[in-house]
């Protein structure tokens, strides 16, 4: 009977489990250290700032191509709500609220929808009493990227 020369099996087990390892920690190492790539440029934002006594709601508008983001701090001292209203033009094209907040501070994202070609242009961000009667308000525009106070 003739023993088989193990070790010459055994060091091409070890020369294949190797190759192995090494070509994983390659991959990952791929994976980690790859470029990212490349991504669109930032949306364009507006920053808002409205206040009534002690309440505010101060934050950014981000302008998307079908919708518009609100985010900000809302304060409520009493009794609040703020509101984002959409336009393309002066067709209002899309209207969220928060609910009424009394004495709360937190942040308060809004998203109307602005679904036409394009997007909305400009939008209305505004907070009112519990009743529902207007407070103070800005109207953020998209080409400018600024909030001027009022609703217009």
């Amino acid at each position: 009977m003739r023993l088989k020369d193990t070790t010459k099996a055994k060091s091409r087990s070890r020369a294949r489990n190797m190759a192995v390892v090494v070509a994983a920690v390659a991959s990952v190492a791929g994976a980690l250290f790859t470029t990212a790539p490349a991504t669109a440029a930032g949306y364009p934002t507006s920053t808002f700032k409205i206040s009534y006594g002690a309440s505010y709601y101060n934050g950014t508008v981000t302008w998307y191509n079908r919708s518009v983001g609100v985010t900000g701090t809302f304060r409520a001292t009493g009794c609040r709500r703020v509101y984002a209203r959409a336009f393309a033009g002066s067709t209002s094209v899309g209207f969220v609220s928060s609910s009424t907040w009394c004495d709360t501070t937190a942040p308060a994202p809004l998203s109307p929808p602005a679904d036409v070609v394009g997007g909305a242009d400009n939008a209305w961000i505004y907070m009112t009493d519990a009743n529902g009667n207007y407070l103070n308000g800005q109207t953020c525009y998209r080409s400018s990227s600024i909030c001027i106070d009022g609703l217009h």
